[in-house]
């Protein structure tokens, strides 16, 4: 990601009926820790594009204080590329960048809302499974869901 994709990457998330003006907040700070220090802001950001249009994001990182987990952060897909397989690609870069790192675990944690099924189905689809259900933790009736995934080791 470069300082110029931000623009469109800030309309793309405002533009996703699952993020609320809250979130999309937290998400634009991860993104201005990453442009002000890519190296150092503990998170890596990739967008994809097609036709030089931002089609999707993802954000991740290693969990502090952890022995090869990582967690992915934020992802995001426009409306009208959702399904066309950008979001696995994106997904793919990235557990492939996380294995070739010596990441053993990946985890992602969403929300129990209705809104989010479509999220949920998309991870479970990729691999990860539902370790754990934290309920109210959002909010009432809002529950934190924590998916994860194994990684296989690479051969050296």
């Amino acid at each position: 990601m470069a300082k110029k994709d931000k623009p469109a990457l800030m309309a793309l998330l405002r533009g996703l009926p699952e993020f609320k003006p809250a979130e999309v907040v937290v998400a634009e700070e991860v993104i201005d820790s990453y442009l002000a220090d890519p190296a150092g802001s503990g998170f890596n950001t990739l967008v994809a594009e097609a036709d030089s249009v931002i089609t999707g994001y993802i954000s991740y990182g290693p969990t502090p204080l952890t022995e090869g987990t990582w967690d992915v952060y934020w992802m995001a897909v426009l409306v009208p590329e959702q399904g066309k397989g950008v979001g696995g690609a994106l997904l793919a870069y990235a557990e492939d960048r996380i294995k070739e790192a010596g990441g053993r675990l990946i985890i992602i944690e969403t929300s129990s809302q209705p809104g989010y099924e479509k999220t949920r189905r998309f991870y479970l689809n990729h691999g990860y499974e539902t370790i754990a259900h934290l309920p109210d933790f959002y909010a009432p009736g809002d529950d934190k869901l924590i998916l994860q995934k194994r990684l296989e080791r690479l051969e050296r």
